[in-house]
């Protein structure tokens, strides 16, 4: 059964507002499938009135349930959990119709992910907010007799979160957020990306079945910049937390900034990859292959800026073509698509105009820069497709090279001296999130490593810990979450002393 197929409940295409379904003031708007361009459903549209509501049912829920038992928060989320897992499937399908993910990424790293983040912060809401600090002693002076001061460091909710989640992933993303924002004891305002909110409607249908209690969890969407501004700008709201562009996320730390709002950003990245001499290429050409063309390269945490040792250059980008060459392009749907669409026409052209501009800079394509055909008959050409495409010949200078495509591209920037001029080309960029180093000397891997200037590095490996900080440096991002860091991103530090 497909999601268009499905029976639609009688809140499918309602805001969720103060644990109610509201009728949207401002109507409906299609979600579109990037795969083959029908229409998967429809989204409501909020007016600011209407998210202004959502801030202050989330301010009024906040009093109680920031007192609630951690047992009980707990509780709930591993409930929401379970309910997740039982309605894995025809979710699953959303997610899919929604983005265009093949069939993998839409169950696993979606909707499955989403059900682990909901199970580890269950956990999380267990954790020990409370830690006593070695106390003081001090002297007899003009204010007072000698004395020994006791103090109590204490992890406090921050009140009321907005959490505005990117498009590329409507479940792990949300749960990233969602799930220990209620674990420490806040209340959300969630407003999804505009291409894909459907998902996160039936993450509120999840939390609402759960036992949530009403005004905790509020989910308004639309395709106005006014919902988005309203959800930030609100008095209500204490922190927002934001997954998307630099230039977005820098609009609202400007906004923040005019009342102290607390912020949480994840923003863009161009990775680098630091391939040096003595590398084990065929190691180096599969985690570069498969992850910047994951999910058609709509990934912030991609490779896509390979710095590669002179001496082994042109070995580097015959593997990494030949890799490309293996990779299906295709309908998401379709066993063994490894790269399905992105997410909308407007995308595609925006990824197109790059591979452009590349070739105008003075980058060679040396593998794809087409626009693949897929289906047949009646359906041939629909969706929103873009090639795999390997740019090499790139000097730093060029745009493909220092700006964020956010689609299956990536470019290739020889260097001729040391380890030094390597990490200077990694770091001569704007964007500092997640970088890469291949060697094979795990000691000068390590050294290179930690003189990069990004929130995380994988040496020999694209995988990631996921109880390890993430967040960047520089403009990809301020703050860090995922595991335990996440907890402390949703509290504010309040100290108690006495005598």
């Amino acid at each position: 059964m497909t999601p268009q197929d499905a029976p639609q409940k009688p809140h499918a295409q309602k805001l969720f507002i103060g644990g109610e379904w509201v009728e949207p003031a401002g109507g409906h708007y299609e979600v579109v499938n990037p795969a083959d361009e029908s229409v998967v459903g429809l989204a409501p549209e909020a007016t600011r009135g209407q998210v202004e509501d959502a801030a202050r049912a989330a301010a009024q829920a906040f009093e109680s349930w920031s007192r609630t038992k951690p047992e009980e928060r707990a509780a709930i989320l591993d409930r929401a959990a379970d309910i997740i897992q039982r309605e894995y499937e025809p979710w699953a399908a959303l997610a899919q119709a929604e983005t265009g993910a093949p069939t993998g990424i839409a169950r696993g790293m979606q909707v499955g992910v989403g059900v682990t983040r909901f199970r580890r912060y269950a956990r999380g809401a267990l954790e020990p907010v409370e830690r006593g600090l070695p106390p003081q002693v001090t002297e007899a002076g003009p204010m007072g007799a000698a004395s020994v001061l006791g103090a109590l460091e204490i992890r406090q909710p921050v009140g009321v979160v907005t959490c505005i989640t990117s498009y590329n992933n409507p479940w792990a993303n949300p749960a990233g957020k969602v799930a220990p924002a209620l674990a420490m004891g806040n209340t959300v305002v969630v407003k999804p990306a505009p291409q894909d909110p459907l998902s996160v409607f039936r993450m509120a249908e999840a939390l609402h079945e759960a036992g949530v209690p009403a005004g905790v969890v509020n989910v308004v969407s639309g395709t106005s910049v006014e919902v988005g501004e309203a959800a930030v700008d609100s008095p209500e709201v204490d922190m927002v937390s934001f997954t998307g562009s630099t230039g977005v996320g820098q609009r609202i730390a400007e906004v923040c900034g005019r009342t102290m709002k607390r912020q949480l950003m994840e923003l863009g990245g161009k990775g680098a990859a630091i391939v040096l001499a003595d590398a084990d290429l065929d190691a180096a050409v599969m985690g570069i292959g498969t992850t910047f063309s994951f999910y058609s390269g709509q990934i912030c945490t991609a490779p896509t800026r390979v710095i590669v040792h002179r001496s082994v250059y042109e070995r580097l980008v015959e593997k990494l073509t030949g890799y490309l060459a293996f990779m299906k392009v295709g309908d998401p749907t379709v066993r063994g698509t490894v790269v399905g669409p992105v997410i909308s026409a407007a995308h595609r052209d925006r990824v197109e105009s790059y591979i452009e501009l590349g070739k105008k800079e003075g980058a060679r394509i040396a593998f794809g820069g087409e626009r693949p055909v897929v289906g047949e008959g009646a359906s041939a050409g629909k969706g929103f497709y873009v090639a795999p495409t390997l740019l090499v010949d790139c000097t730093n200078d060029m745009r493909v090279v220092r700006e964020e495509i956010f689609g299956p591209v990536v470019v290739v920037v020889p260097f001729d001296g040391d380890e030094d001029e390597a990490v200077a080309l990694a770091n001569d960029s704007d964007f500092g999130l997640l970088s890469y180093v291949w060697s094979g000397d795990a000691a000068r891997a390590f050294r290179v490593a930690r003189r990069l200037r990004a929130g995380g590095v994988g040496v020999n490996t694209i995988g990631r810990n996921m109880e390890a900080p993430f967040g960047g440096f520089k403009r990809s991002g301020v703050g860090r979450d995922v595991g335990s860091y996440a907890l402390h991103a949703y509290s504010e530090i309040q100290s108690i002393v006495w005598t």
